[in-house]
């Protein structure tokens, strides 16, 4: 086990730093001035060599890079331009509603895929499986905006169920409160689940198949096991390993699904706070949250490494 997390960890550590290499070339070494685009065409060039200068921008882009991580280690951000803020309380509290949301609709989109791929691989080649594959390629097909917009048009204009939009927040004083915050955030976790759910849904009706197939199936269901029992107990387990890969990357597409479904719902998040940055040219804080959301993705793929060994009981983690 010590050799397999160590190698997953190597990996984890040298893509992550891939990452922000490229993240940073994206943002500050391609062609273009990140003071000229936040004052304009119109700045002087002594506005514009003070404002590169607060920026750090007159200094090599090697140090400039050095300087951005030795930052992130130690917690330091740099500040945001238009809100006057450091990029890490920014993100902090738009993260109380992004990581919520992303959780409340990975919770859904599995709850749904697996009593769906279950079911479906239970009743191969009839109505059921019929029914639900029907649905997976429906939910496929659709964008998670479009569901979002005709779930505000049916439960909250048509039915006034829920409200169309915003976020009360967590807590009495911030105006909402844990029952509210969850309500209001109802209809973006169903928007993103469904869409998901269709996907890992298929995938488990076919991990579910092949694992039916195999020999200790029949030698289960020959010792006595019924068929709920075999299915839940015995060839589901068996048939996690792809399922978790393609939660591990629903989970990551979930959290960076929720920048539009979050502008559709107007909630304060990752996702409204990329769109307003960049309008407001603030290059600081798109750069830290791209920075973020990629990290969120390598660290979610790491843990999926680790879960097969734990998950699998053929998978020996010291031949990983």
């Amino acid at each position: 086990m010590s050799v397999f997390l160590a190698k997953r960890l190597l990996t984890f550590v040298l893509t992550l730093a891939i990452a922000s290499g490229l993240v940073f070339a994206a943002l500050e070494l391609l062609p273009g001035n990140v003071a000229q685009v936040q004052l304009g065409d119109s700045a002087t060039p002594e506005t514009l060599a003070a404002l590169e200068t607060k920026l750090g921008l007159d200094r090599p882009a090697a140090e400039r890079y050095q300087h951005w991580i030795g930052g992130l280690l130690q917690g330091r951000t740099a500040h945001s331009a238009s809100y006057d803020t450091p990029t890490a309380q920014l993100i902090a509290e738009r993260l109380r509603v992004t990581l919520p949301l992303a959780a409340l609709a990975m919770g859904l989109t599995t709850v749904l895929a697996l009593v769906l791929g279950v079911y479906a691989a239970a009743r191969h080649h009839r109505l059921g499986d019929v029914g639900v594959m029907g649905f997976s390629q429906l939910g496929i097909a659709i964008p998670n905006f479009w569901l979002a917009i005709l779930l505000i048009l049916a439960f909250a204009v048509k039915l006034q169920w829920v409200s169309a939009g915003g976020f009360p927040g967590w807590t009495e004083d911030e105006g909402g409160g844990p029952l509210q915050a969850l309500r209001a955030l109802l209809l973006p976790g169903i928007s993103l689940a469904l869409v998901q759910a269709a996907i890992l849904a298929r995938v488990t009706r076919s991990a579910v198949l092949e694992v039916m197939r195999e020999d200790f199936v029949r030698t289960a269901r020959a010792k006595g096991l019924s068929r709920r029992a075999t299915l839940w107990k015995h060839v589901l387990r068996n048939a996690m390993i792809p399922v978790l890969t393609i939660m591990g990357l629903q989970f990551a597409n979930l959290i960076t699904g929720t920048i539009v479904v979050e502008n559709v719902f107007v909630l304060p998040g990752l996702g409204r706070l990329v769109f307003q940055a960049i309008a407001n040219r603030d290059l600081v804080v798109v750069r830290d949250v791209v920075m973020l959301l990629v990290a969120m993705v390598i660290v979610v793929n790491f843990m999926v490494d680790v879960l097969y060994a734990l998950v699998d009981p053929r998978l020996k983690p010291s031949d990983a």
